[in-house]
């Protein structure tokens, strides 16, 4: 008796030990994600330029992560590349040269099998903008300076990581299977995921829906965070609207924009883009592993976790195109020089940043300052701001009218 009590207590303290184990490991870990950018960032891997050694040094971290956490390899000849190749734009345009050399690359692609027959899509780009040699840096004198892009984009594919990690060891087969991607040549236009999904390694008529991270590392006080592609699927909105959440998202429903989920939705399939918003660092070598808020990522990865398990209770995804933006953008041939904040949803224009040497740091303008008046025109949103931007050319000058802590204020521009 004595004997049978002792081995039901010990199977009780395994179970329980066990179970207490099981739950520790199911957290999203901020530890985990700290470690991820801190590597990816660090100035051994040189900013991660698409088609560099440092990207493929990238990439094979990638690889071995998504090995440790269980998860098939689903690349290219049975392995975790999906390779490509590519030739270099020689300007922001995607204008390639005559003579520009073909560059080898390689996105990362791992595989949770389920057994069921759709599956959802998880995706991030780890690359970045190297020594600065290419034309997107927003440093005065970039060339020969790392470009570590910890926010952009190593906390986005530190959160495919995490997310993998999760889904694989969380102990629920879930109704969907899950391809997770970290796509490279992102900050040259795209670039792999094009190629992933003209050449892709899963029956994209599966994919139920398509989740893209792209700098989710900025996290502010206000908990302020984009959540776009919500029009690309009726199912969406109503659900995003019925969740509780302490994050305060902003809903944006196109589903084109400068990141690798408008691959996807050109497929017809649905996407979501979570986006913490630009900033003073952004393109620039003072992107740092030291100014990404990893609460923040972890409170933003468990939203998704929440958001994913309700949509893994979902049929496939239906499919909705979404207004097409490119005919009704306002064509403008000057800049103010700032970061507009586009987790802003109040009234005005909100200033995220102001560029040195620009007209708009040149005039006075801050950071926090918000832009209700150019000229004649009223600025409500950031529409309302480009169609200003194109009212002027070089050489014009006008005034802005901000409001700076509550206070108007008027100055005087040229661009």
């Amino acid at each position: 008796m004595i004997k049978h009590l002792t081995s039901t207590f010990l199977m009780l303290a395994f179970l329980y030990s066990a179970t207490a184990f099981g739950q520790a490991s199911l957290s999203i870990s901020a530890n985990h994600l700290h470690t991820d950018v801190a590597y990816l960032a660090s100035d051994q891997l040189q900013g991660r330029g698409a088609g560099t050694k440092s990207e493929r040094k990238a990439a094979k971290y990638l690889a071995r992560e998504f090995k440790k956490a269980g998860l098939a390899p689903m690349g290219t000849n049975g392995s975790y590349f999906h390779q490509f190749e590519f030739k270099k734009p020689s300007d922001p345009h995607g204008n390639v040269a005559a003579n520009a050399p073909t560059l080898k690359s390689r996105n990362v692609a791992a595989y949770l099998d389920n057994g069921a027959p759709y599956t959802i899509v998880i995706g991030a780009h780890y690359d970045h903008l190297g020594l600065g040699h290419d034309h997107n840096s927003r440093d005065v004198n970039p060339v020969g300076k790392v470009h570590n892009g910890a926010d952009d984009n190593a906390s986005g594919t530190a959160g495919v990581l995490e997310l993998a990690r999760y889904f694989a060891n969380n102990g629920i087969k879930e109704q969907h299977n899950f391809l997770f991607l970290c796509f490279s040549g992102e900050e040259l236009g795209l670039i792999g995921s094009k190629k992933y999904t003209e050449s892709p390694t899963i029956d994209l008529t599966k994919v139920s829906f398509m989740l893209n991270m792209d700098m989710i590392g900025r996290l502010n006080d206000e908990k302020r965070m984009v959540v776009g592609g919500v029009g690309t699927s009726p199912t969406f909105v109503p659900l995003l609207n019925g969740m509780e959440t302490g994050l305060t998202i902003k809903q944006d429903s196109a589903g084109i924009g400068p990141s690798d989920h408008t691959s996807f939705y050109l497929k017809n399939i649905p996407v979501l883009f979570f986006f913490t918003g630009q900033h003073e660092d952004y393109h620039k070598p003072s992107d740092d592993v030291e100014k990404v808020n990893f609460d923040g990522q972890k409170e933003i990865l468990e939203f998704a976790v929440q958001l994913i398990g309700k949509l893994d209770q979902e049929p496939k995804l239906t499919f909705q195109e979404t207004k097409a933006k490119k005919e009704d953008t306002p064509r403008f041939k000057v800049t103010l020089g700032i970061m507009p904040d586009y987790t802003w949803d109040g009234d005005g224009l909100h200033v995220d940043g102001v560029i040195e040497d620009r007209p708009a740091s040149r005039a006075g303008l801050q950071q926090g300052d918000i832009i209700v008046r150019i000229g004649d025109l009223e600025i409500h949103d950031i529409r309302d701001y480009m169609k200003a931007l194109s009212m002027f050319e070089k050489g014009n000058t006008t005034k802005v009218k901000v409001m700076r802590k509550g206070a108007a204020q008027e100055m005087e521009v040229t661009f």
